[in-house]
């Protein structure tokens, strides 16, 4: 199957670029975003998944169960979708008709897009999204870091399903609760 979905930039003083960003990341907002796919679904209300690397079964089992709740509700999700956990979540969200944001945590730069996300992708219902330029190929976990730092800056609402006490979720959660995004309980 044939997909031509363009990488699309867009730069800090275009009119595409999310407001939130900017408003709270403030100097640290990135002056260019790469994407592919549905740029709109910046802008519309989403939940931010996040889920340390270890994490129990029950921890495991409730990320599975919000999913499909998610799925069947048509909640929209941006994640990095990177964790064992957040990765089993979107095989789970891409059998819905809900948009999905992923963020990976390297360039898109000639990335190539994997065949369970085109449906989606040519459905018009996902976005692929980074903030890193074609020199970022590899992921880092500081790379990781900014990644996560944009998730939740763009989230109307945050969902964990597991923090490891001082870890790298459990840091990012403090700045959360700083911008006063809501977080929410398994529903």
């Amino acid at each position: 199957m044939a997909i031509d979905h363009p990488l699309q930039v867009i730069d800090r003083n275009s009119p595409s670029y999310p407001i939130l960003l900017d408003k709270r990341l403030g100097k640290d907002a990135p002056d260019r975003l790469w994407a592919i796919g549905r740029l709109d679904l910046i802008s519309i209300p989403k939940t931010a998944l996040f889920c340390s690397k270890r994490c129990s079964g029950d921890a495991i089992l409730t990320a599975m169960d919000q999913a499909q709740k998610w799925r069947d509700q048509g909640r929209y999700i941006i994640s990095g979708f990177h964790s064992p956990i957040e990765k089993e979540c979107l095989q789970i969200l891409l059998r819905g008709r809900q948009s999905i944001i992923i963020c990976p945590a390297r360039s898109i730069e000639n990335m190539r897009i994997p065949i369970v996300w085109r449906l989606a992708l040519e459905e018009g219902r996902l976005l692929v999204l980074s903030l890193f330029p074609a020199v970022a190929r590899r992921m880092t976990s500081t790379l990781a870091d900014k990644r996560n730092q944009m998730v939740a800056a763009l989230a109307d609402e945050v969902f964990f399903v597991h923090i490891t006490s001082g870890g790298r979720i459990s840091r990012l959660s403090k700045q959360i609760a700083k911008w006063g995004i809501p977080i929410v309980e398994n529903s």
